[in-house]
């Protein structure tokens, strides 16, 4: 009997003690899974919620754009910023500029994109055009500059414009007219207070290209010389009392006609036709209007 309570104890005491020691490796592979799922499972939220308060990084864009480019666009930017101002006071579309009843009153000139071609700045308050104001856009072709209160165009304003062909100063309040481009096919100055002292004795007759000439409701005393380009002349409304054989015709030729002249009129004046018979006489029309 004590030989089978030894022998018992030999087998029963190293067992238990290898199973306690199996149980103990196995406790702590077991919870070290579980932690390593834990922290698995933590660093997935953790990496998710690091990910929601990372930072974008700015792109970096690398210039390989030469000193020559950025030059141009130097330039550009600089030409831009000269044309702004009167582009927002204005509107600028490609090679026209339309100021027309600005707010707050125009009272001199804008300074023009150099491409200008066509301006119109009707219906200001600008009262002098000088010499700089148009000498660096040469590409002008028409300048309508109605109801101003122009009252002086210095001599050279118009002069070196060599493309216009279309010049309005018409409702302004001038005394004298400037020098005029030779290019001119078209002058409107109705509606201002010239006189004939005020308008130089070929300053028309120089223009080989004028066709259309408006000079109504001025103070005109006399008729100016015309070329043989023109086609319209208005002078109605003015203080004419004189004319002559030689103002439309040319009294020492009676086969002289003039074919290019459609549409003259005279009405307003101080001025009996029927006194001068022969004045009319190589026109293809009389004179329009309503006379006394």
């Amino acid at each position: 009997m004590d030989m089978r309570l030894l022998l018992f104890s030999l087998l029963i005491v190293p067992w238990t003690f290898c199973a306690t020691a199996r149980n103990q490796k196995t406790e702590p592979r077991n919870r070290g899974l579980s932690k390593v799922l834990d922290y698995e499972g933590l660093q997935t939220d953790g990496e998710v919620f690091m990910e929601a308060r990372t930072p974008k990084k700015d792109a970096v864009v690398l210039d390989y754009e030469g000193p020559g480019e950025e030059d141009d666009q130097n330039t550009a930017l600089e030409k831009k910023d000269a044309d702004l101002p009167t582009c927002l006071l204005c509107v600028c579309l490609t090679g026209s500029v339309y100021c027309e009843e600005v707010n707050p009153e125009m009272k001199t000139v804008p300074a023009l994109p150099k491409e200008t071609a066509y301006l119109y700045a009707r219906f200001n308050k600008i009262a002098k055009i000088t010499n700089k104001d148009f000498a660096d856009i040469a590409t002008l072709k028409r300048i309508d500059l109605t109801g101003n209160v122009i009252s002086e165009i210095e001599d050279g304003a118009f002069s070196k414009l060599d493309q216009l062909e279309e010049l309005t100063l018409a409702e302004n309040r001038l005394v004298r007219l400037p020098m005029l481009p030779p290019k001119l096919t078209s002058l409107n100055a109705n509606h201002n207070r010239l006189k004939t002292k005020g308008v130089k004795a070929n300053a028309f007759k120089k223009l080989r290209k004028l066709a259309y000439l408006y000079l109504g409701d001025n103070e005109l005393e006399a008729i100016p010389p015309f070329p043989e380009s023109l086609r319209v002349v208005h002078l109605h409304n003015n203080n004419i009392t004189t004319l002559t054989d030689e103002t439309f015709c040319k009294g020492n030729d009676t086969h002289y006609i003039r074919y290019n002249m459609q549409e003259v009129r005279l009405d307003g004046n101080p001025l009996v036709l029927a006194q001068h018979p022969n004045s009319f006489i190589c026109l293809r029309a009389l004179p329009i209007g309503h006379y006394k």
